[in-house]
């Protein structure tokens, strides 16, 4: 099964997947590529692969991801090399990315479980996102705003998940991932 969590930036995603991957061995994550700069501590290989922009459209070009889009000013996509690994060994892949990419996985793929995480509040996504100082205040702003619009398109998702508390968000999707695994497998 293809498992997309969506949400705005600084909702968690990260943070909930690496917790969902420690539970569960049939869960694999796949790593995306991207334009931007590595974040202090980001290692290549292991969060995203960090391409130059020429790397990237050569793989867009040579038909190498399964969804690419244009987010906070950088390129992203999904490598279908690890896509398809992942569910050739039976494996149930998750993709942490953007509402773009969530829309363009069901079209390819219709029975992706799509997930979208919400911040409890705008006021409380703001304090994340400040709190991980990554951005610079333009970057933050730009984020927030198209946080608003990310929001906006979560009706085209299969579940909505509030991220209030760590493992009871971590919780409820995994009785999510597991309900869906029992109706697939009946």
């Amino acid at each position: 099964m293809i498992i997309v969590i969506s949400g705005p930036s600084g909702v968690g995603k990260g943070t909930v997947i690496k917790e969902l991957l420690n539970l569960d061995k049939r869960l694999v994550r796949v790593i995306t590529c991207t334009t931007r700069k590595p974040r202090t501590g980001e290692v290549n290989g292991k969060d995203y692969y960090f391409l130059s922009p020429e790397e990237f459209f050569r793989k867009v070009k040579s038909k190498e991801l399964v969804e690419f889009a244009f987010v906070h000013g950088n390129y992203y996509g999904t490598p279908k090399k690890g896509l398809e690994q992942g569910l050739k060994n039976n494996l149930d892949v998750i993709l942490q990315i953007d509402v773009q990419g969530a829309k363009k996985i069901k079209n390819n793929y219709p029975d992706a479980l799509l997930i979208f995480l919400l911040p409890p509040s705008m006021k409380v996504l703001e304090e994340r996102l400040s709190g991980r100082g990554t951005e610079t205040e333009e970057e933050k702003e730009n984020r927030l705003k198209r946080a608003q619009e990310e929001i906006d398109e979560r009706v085209f998702y299969d579940y909505i998940v509030v991220n209030d508390d760590l493992k009871a968000t971590v919780r409820e999707i995994y009785e999510i991932i597991k309900e869906e695994r029992k109706k697939r497998s009946s």
